[in-house]
């Protein structure tokens, strides 16, 4: 399989095809990005309780999360529209830079402010490593046979749900690894992989960059940015922390929206816009982006609280977690693959996240059920048909988006997709907090109140403050086992109303998916006519 390349502007001469085995070379310096980017959102979590013990930094430590995530969503799809404009190897390895410099002076941080900056670098350089990944396959392989690609990034974020809490946990439960604090190797360790995927770019990358008049639309990525960044702090941070009518989060939120307001005012009368409206008139565009976005807020509204059950409500240590989480991501290799496979050989792709959307459905449905008691094995099945759905979903809406629009839009609009998905995922994981939260404080309240009328000398000593609580759960030796099962049955019960709460958020992707218009996959023929095409019009 080969595709062909348009010419290199100028030259005349058109770019040499890319082979499987250059193919699988790309794929291997990309994976390698979006592996580490990936990694980045759920490895310092499990470590997060020993960086703040170092730093001494418990009132900011959320900050540490939130940094990441905040600079990553924000800058995605710019990173779309600047690699459209100015080639996609040279944004790509800015981005791998941009997170190593990150990393390495996460590394080395003294102080919760300067973790917090650093962070923040990191994301920057995820954004464009999570964006740009699914581009430039985008570039060099027709939708047709992107499937038999594209299944293997699925599988990148299977094994980051799980070696993401593995490697916080192991890193973290060392005090030293080779003279160095064990946290920081969190950070160290995307040094080497980094450096990797920066060598394999730089010799086997060579996508053609198409010259296009244009001009940057400065005041759209500013206005851009600034939403983005608002409302996530509302909802992501203040929202959960003061509550959901702090003034402080209702502020942050109206400011946001009204940013946001201003930025679609303006798209729709820049000349070159980061966002081009116009892409959502078409259906297939808009719709993956809902998509994208409900399977990112089900993903992982619902997955994180999986190590949160394993951890409180099974007592298990945060690398024993990780390790229990394999099932999960067999489920989304298996499927990304399989699927990927299918849509190569049979052209046929809307089937894959209509079945995908419902099975994760069902299977959050199932983790409704989950008790004190349930045994490991039932846990496993249900993670397999959660991950099973989400890697049928997942990579092909992708391929749906991608094979939809125009070539000269595929960075900014796969970008934007990425974008989309991102939101979902921050929005999803601070929503299904703070329901979790809320019932928890209910649950606890009322369970408690029940234990200390029918067995209040059981009650004696017991501190029902939120440190009292928490020591209920961290230390259970020191309490009648009635206590502690009290205060295990209200995280039950808090996690059964989080996947009921996830579920109708699913469900809503099984019924977009339905309605997704299946168009034929561009063949390698009709692609290069469209490479051409798009480097002509850049050219005239």
């Amino acid at each position: 399989m080969s595709t062909h390349s348009p010419s290199e502007a100028g030259s005349g001469a058109p770019a040499k095809a890319h082979t499987h085995k250059e193919i699988m070379i790309i794929l291997g310096g990309l994976m390698t990005g979006l592996l580490l980017a990936a990694l980045d959102q759920t490895i310092v979590s499990t470590a997060l309780k020993t960086i703040v013990i170092d730093l001494h930094g418990l009132k900011e430590y959320t900050w540490v999360v939130t940094a990441y995530l905040l600079t990553s969503t924000a800058s995605t799809p710019l990173y779309g529209k600047i690699s459209d404009l100015y080639g996609r190897r040279v944004t790509f390895q800015f981005a791998i830079v941009t997170f190593l410099i990150g990393s390495f002076l996460a590394g080395a941080s003294q102080n919760m402010n300067q973790l917090i900056a650093t962070r923040a670098l990191q994301g920057l350089g995820a954004g464009g490593l999570m964006a740009l990944t699914f581009v430039i396959i985008g570039d060099i392989v027709p939708p047709r046979e992107r499937g038999r690609y594209q299944g293997y990034f699925g599988a990148v974020w299977g094994l980051s749900s799980v070696a993401g809490p593995l490697l916080g946990g192991f890193f973290s439960d060392h005090h030293t690894i080779l003279g160095l604090t064990g946290w920081r190797w969190i950070f160290y360790i995307n040094l080497p992989f980094g450096i990797l995927a920066l060598v394999i770019t730089s010799a086997v990358l060579h996508i053609p960059k198409i010259k296009r008049e244009h001009s940057i639309d400065y005041i759209g990525a500013l206005l851009l940015v600034s939403a983005v960044t608002t409302i996530l702090l509302s909802i992501a941070v203040y929202g959960p922390e003061y509550g959901w009518l702090d003034s402080r989060t209702i502020t942050y939120l109206v400011v946001g929206l009204a940013l946001a307001g201003g930025f679609l005012y303006w798209e729709g009368k820049a000349k070159e816009p980061i966002l081009p409206l116009r892409l959502f008139k078409n259906h297939t565009f808009s719709l993956t982006s809902l998509l994208g976005a409900v399977i990112g807020a089900g993903m992982f509204g619902a997955i994180v609280m999986l190590p949160l059950y394993l951890q409180i409500v099974k007592g298990n240590t945060a690398t024993t977690a990780g390790l229990k989480l394999i099932p999960l991501m067999l489920g989304i290799v298996s499927t990304s693959i399989f699927s990927g496979k299918r849509i190569t050989t049979t052209g046929r792709y809307k089937k894959f996240p209509v079945l995908g959307t419902f099975i994760m459905t069902v299977g959050i449905l199932l983790m409704s059920t989950l008790t004190r008691s349930t045994p490991y094995w039932q846990l496993s099945i249900y993670a397999i048909i959660v991950g099973a759905g989400l890697g049928l979903s997942m990579q092909t809406i992708v391929i749906a988006l991608q094979n939809s629009v125009d070539f000269s839009d595929m960075g900014v609009a796969t970008s934007s997709n990425t974008f989309f998905r991102s939101l979902g995922s921050v929005f999803g994981t601070a929503l299904f907090g703070a329901v979790l939260n809320n019932r928890l404080t209910h649950y606890m309240a009322s369970g408690f109140s029940e234990l200390a009328t029918k067995n209040p000398s059981a009650m004696v000593g017991v501190n029902l403050s939120q440190r009292g609580l928490t020591d209920i759960v961290a230390s259970p030796q020191k309490y009648a086992a009635v206590v502690h099962n009290t205060a295990l049955d209200a995280y039950v019960n808090s996690f059964h109303i989080v996947f009921y709460a996830a579920a109708p958020v699913t469900a809503l992707g099984f019924i977009l998916a339905l309605s997704l218009r299946e168009l034929p996959l561009r063949t390698s023929h009709d692609y290069a006519a469209a490479r051409e095409e798009a480097a002509g019009e850049a050219i005239g």
